[in-house]
């Protein structure tokens, strides 16, 4: 069996995707669920390659992850097509996602969703180190507390994946 690919989506992807995976990667090792899970992110507006940003990746060190390894890329069809869920930091990553590729709206969800709630995640990008640890300790408490709801949103489109093999 193939394990489901959880793409955690923003607009760069060097400081809230990057951070969101990195942080749900941990949580699901820490519930023992690290073997679970394909974890990716992506940019609706990636420079393919780059960094995370210096900011993101302090952060992500003071609480023992690294982003040292990740390199930014942009969504593409393919990446769309083989993710079985995809977490969005905002609306309008949902919208402009859904309107790009018809037919995946039911894998879409927002990042808030995981607590029943709907915000976007502020960027934080090019502000302050605070700010970056404002962002990274939101993304961490809406996966600690809406970590169940993953499984909860991958179990209909497993069967619509089954039904269709």
């Amino acid at each position: 069996m193939i394990k489901p690919l959880v793409l955690f989506l923003c607009t760069g992807n060097i400081c809230r995707s990057p951070m969101a995976a990195a942080l749900f990667r941990a949580h699901a090792r820490a519930q023992g669920d690290g073997d679970a899970y394909r974890i990716e992110s992506a940019g609706t507006w990636g420079v393919d390659g780059a960094p995370a940003s210096e900011n993101a990746q302090r952060i992500m060190q003071q609480r023992g992850l690294s982003l040292t390894e990740h390199r930014a890329r942009t969504v593409n069809a393919s990446l769309v097509q083989e993710a079985d869920l995809i977490v969005v930091m905002t609306r309008s990553h949902r919208d402009a996602l859904a309107a790009e590729f018809p037919g995946i709206r039911y894998k879409l969800h927002l990042m808030s969703e995981l607590d029943n709630l709907q915000y976007d995640i502020s960027d934080p990008y090019g502000r302050s180190l605070q700010t970056y640890e404002m962002c990274a300790s939101d993304l961490n408490a809406l996966i600690e507390h809406g970590y169940p709801r993953i499984a909860q949103w991958l179990a209909p489109i497993a069967q619509l994946s089954d039904s269709r093999t």
